[in-house]
């Protein structure tokens, strides 16, 4: 293939992208890859389980067939891959994610043009509200949200590997449904700790801490981090809570952090994706951009983080690597 036929074949894969998305999406939507767990593995046998055309069934797995999600034929039957049971029903599932992406992300994402030309959120210009906003009052997308950061999340467990939290108030600011949490104290046995968040995701985050580490180790707080969090902690935690919020807004977190601290040997660990400016991989790169898309918000480099967090009177004495290009940074208050 010549250079001009190998870019064209980049274009259109580039912009088919969405066109892909949507197709996984649908697959998402209709069950297949529970159904074909099932053992419904016909085109006929899935389009009578899920009211779908048989038709339409059939082409939608040509194409998945070619992209890896699913193998096998019409005439052998269809099999799970490795990337379709990561879809089916289950704690780590990322279904919840693929319906959120292949909807309200979405539409989202049809409001690019605007939204990069304003610098303003392509989800408010497609639903007339703030993404934190429609959470508020939409229960199915916020609990969606949720599952979606939390099967995105696989770095959880290697947390407590990079910070001693024995014996310490943990104070998780932020917390969602309590995954990260439960796993700091799964580790530490003899640490203690605070969920905080708004109040309607207090039920989710109780449940699963029930599950995991028992409620007579946790305190669960409603609130507003803007306005103050719980005073007291030996270790603070925000993890990818921030890319929404403009500088002033994270800043004033971190202030209430640092006045909310017990002593000056807390610390606040700073749990976020990173970007670059120079040689960025294409994740963080396109992270930022969905930040801008959902939020209105961004993606921040380490130099920025330092500077907010020096501005509330914290200081950056560590940076530890995670996966997922994940990255933590340590922060003590200044004297």
């Amino acid at each position: 293939m010549t250079a001009d036929g190998q870019a064209t074949r980049n274009v259109v894969e580039i912009i088919t992208g969405g066109w892909r998305a949507q197709a996984l999406y649908t697959a998402v939507k209709l069950g297949l890859p529970d159904q074909i767990e099932a053992g419904r593995t016909t085109g006929g046998e899935l389009a009578e389980a899920t009211g779908a055309s048989q038709e339409g069934i059939h082409r939608l797995m040509r194409l998945l067939v070619a992209m890896g999600v699913f193998e096998g034929s019409e005439s052998t039957g269809y099999r799970n891959t490795a990337v379709s049971a990561a879809l089916l029903e289950g704690p780590q599932s990322l279904r919840d994610m693929c319906l959120l992406y292949g909807e309200e992300f979405y539409t989202a994402w049809g409001h690019a043009h605007q939204a990069i030309s304003t610098a303003s959120s392509g989800f408010e210009a497609a639903y007339g509200m703030s993404f934190y906003a429609y959470l508020g009052q939409d229960k199915d997308t916020a609990q969606r949200f949720q599952h979606a950061m939390n099967a995105g999340n696989m770095f959880f467990h290697q947390v407590p590997e990079i910070f001693d939290f024995s014996g310490k108030s943990v104070v998780d600011v932020g917390g969602g449904g309590g995954h990260l949490l439960a796993s700091i104290l799964g580790a530490a046995p003899d640490a203690r700790g605070t969920l905080f968040d708004r109040e309607h995701m207090m039920p989710a985050a109780r449940a699963h801490l029930a599950a995991t580490v028992g409620l007579d180790r946790v305190e669960l707080v409603g609130g507003d981090m803007f306005v103050d969090v719980p005073a007291g902690g030996d270790v603070y935690l925000t993890c990818r809570v921030l890319a929404g919020w403009d500088d002033d807004a994270v800043v004033g977190v971190f202030e209430n952090v640092r006045r909310a601290m017990a002593d000056s040997s807390s610390r606040l660990l700073v749990i976020d994706r990173l970007v670059v400016d120079e040689k960025s991989t294409v994740l963080p790169a396109l992270w930022d951009l969905h930040l801008l898309m959902t939020a209105g918000g961004r993606g921040r480099t380490l130099e920025r983080f330092t500077e907010l967090l020096n501005r509330a009177g914290l200081d950056v004495e560590q940076v530890a690597e995670l996966p997922s290009e994940t990255t933590a940074l340590i922060a003590a208050p200044r004297p």
